[in-house]
């Protein structure tokens, strides 16, 4: 629109109120506005098609209460995604901050002939409260803003210099390229081949478009510099350098993989220059640096993703001419799949596809060393189906941010494995369990007790009432997954229930006592006129007819 050229549109709409046809002047309550004038917003264009119907690609305000539309949002062009396996947009208010999924019987996935075959996403919505603001989202948004303010908290929660905060460079529209430094490494007085400081990278964002990836940066970070001894022994052993944020103009802007200039900066590493890509130039720069370096050793540089048509954590790598080193590829994901539980081992993939050449683990593969180990780290926008069942479990931030926490760990278990960490001994882990040094040990007490002998006395059974002790009552409302009530008050939940009568088998019921009271009962068919058949539960109850005598 005319009125959203500014920094923050570029495209989107601003403010944008849909009116039906042939309404004129100011807008009434009902006539739906969209804005995505803001940081991370992506709306370019919305249309009335119908009185319930819009077509965009956001906030909405100035709803009237209980309102139902339908969205279409248009111009998805892969045919495989998430929304079949149970994906839906997430929504929240003003009033209401915390993202909620839409139901999936709202939320609709098709083919449109209308847009080259392309395919539309439809749901609908009813809102509810008038005075507030409505906000529509795939997945959980993290903006530039936010990563700055996380980053400023962190600098004064932890003053003793936990990390070093640095910006590397800065983007076409000026914006910083952070780069978080853990180190907590003793340098020693000489470097050779057989001590150099090992070196881990960790990229994020590079798809502005895949807000799970800085969940995972943001758990990473928080591991990383807390008090957990797992996260000791790392920083006192290696260097981490982590890029939350590689892409800041396509986040800040709301684009989906592209920067500033409309480029996909994950396929163009090998062609980037310092004009065109500022970022990918610096960080290149340091790659560069740190693996021609006499002192530092790079072990890795992982790379991480949100992906939008396959489930669960995975990781992609590259394939090698060379065997032992295509095999010591191989440990570092292995090692990771067994601290997941959300890891899918099928969608892992390896190879030297000529269409990723621009991708940051092909530049590292081609123009690093050979001891630089280079993966995409992946986790869905969705979910992952529990392990063994078919029960989907849709991801949170923490969720993400676990993953994120799996990552440190199983760094130290990977140079535990190579030997580079020593492992310990059987001894030394018995003797860290137990109660924590700084309870005081109870002191024994030197006063001999003597043990009083048991009173011999006699043992009497408790008397049974068999009284409806068979019968249990199920609501009319529920027949599976109920708990099981009682018939009489005090018991439960407390208030008669009535309804269907099962027969519990066990010891004490009425079917097991072989009383002679009982076996002289006639149970012929004249006997049981007032019963009737119950041809779902397999019993018999009353008829509601009464017979007099």
């Amino acid at each position: 629109s005319e009125d959203s050229d500014g920094e923050g549109g570029l495209g989107n709409v601003s403010r944008v109120v849909i009116r039906p046809p042939g309404h004129s002047g100011k807008a009434k309550r009902g006539h739906l506005c969209f804005d995505a004038a803001f940081e991370t917003g992506n709306l370019g264009r919305a249309d009335l098609v119908g009185e319930f119907e819009f077509w965009f690609n956001f906030t909405v305000d100035n709803v009237k209460q209980d309102q139902r539309v339908i969205f279409n949002i248009v111009n998805i062009n892969k045919k495989k995604n998430l929304f079949k396996d149970g994906m839906t947009p997430i929504v929240k208010s003003s009033g209401r901050p915390k993202w909620q999924r839409l139901p999936k019987c709202d939320v609709f996935h098709y083919k449109s002939p209308i847009h080259q075959n392309n395919y539309v996403l439809s749901f609908a919505f009813a809102f509810d409260r008038e005075d507030e603001v409505y906000q529509f989202a795939l997945a959980p948004p993290y903006s530039y803003s936010r990563l700055q303010s996380y980053l400023s908290v962190l600098e004064t929660k932890f003053p003793e210099n936990r990390f070093q905060r640095t910006t590397v460079c800065h983007s076409l529209q000026n914006r910083k390229l952070e780069l978080l430094t853990i180190d907590h490494v003793e340098k020693p007085d000489k470097v050779d081949s057989k001590n150099k400081l090992r070196v881990i990278f960790i990229l994020a964002r590079i798809h502005s478009g895949e807000p799970p990836a800085s969940f995972v940066a943001q758990g990473l970070i928080e591991f990383l510099i807390g008090n957990h001894p797992i996260a000791q022994i790392l920083r006192t052993n290696f260097i981490f350098k982590i890029l939350p944020m590689v892409n800041p103009d396509g986040v800040f802007l709301g684009n989906n993989r592209c920067n500033l200039i409309g480029q996909d900066m994950n396929r163009t590493w090998h062609v980037a220059t310092e004009f065109s890509h500022p970022t990918l130039w610096a960080i290149k720069k340091l790659f560069r640096e740190y693996d021609q370096s006499d002192c530092y050793q790079l072990d890795f540089v992982i790379d991480l993703h949100a992906h939008a048509n396959l489930l669960g954590s995975f990781m992609y790598g590259n394939t090698y001419e060379d065997v032992y080193r295509y095999e010591r590829h191989l440990v570092f994901p292995k090692i990771l799949s067994t601290n997941a539980g959300d890891w899918i081992p099928e969608n892992m993939m390896f190879n030297a596809d000529d269409k990723k050449t621009g991708s940051v683990r092909r530049f590292c593969c081609e123009k690093l060393s050979d001891n630089v180990n280079a993966y995409s780290l992946e986790v869905s926008m969705c979910g992952f189906y529990l392990k063994g069942t078919q029960t989907m479990t849709h991801y949170t931030d923490d969720g993400y941010m676990r993953l994120g926490r799996n990552l440190a760990r199983t760094f130290l278990e990977y140079y535990r494995f190579i030997n580079v960490l020593p492992v310990p001994l059987a001894s030394e882990v018995r003797s860290k369990r137990g109660r924590p040094k700084t309870h005081c040990a109870r002191a024994r007490s030197r006063i001999r007790r003597e043990v009083q002998a048991r009173p011999k006395t006699t043992r009497t059974y408790a008397p049974i009432s068999y009284k409806d002790l068979s019968v249990c009552y199920d609501s009319d409302t529920s027949y599976e997954g109920s708990p099981i009530r009682s018939n009489y008050y005090g018991y439960g939940f407390g208030t008669r229930s009535t309804g269907n009568i099962y027969l519990n088998q066990d010891q004490f019921s009425l079917l097991h006592i072989q009383a002679s009271k009982f076996n002289t009962l006639d149970f012929s068919t004249n006997s049981v006129r007032g019963l009737q058949q119950n041809p779902l539960l397999g019993i018999v109850r009353p008829t509601t007819r009464t017979t007099t005598t």
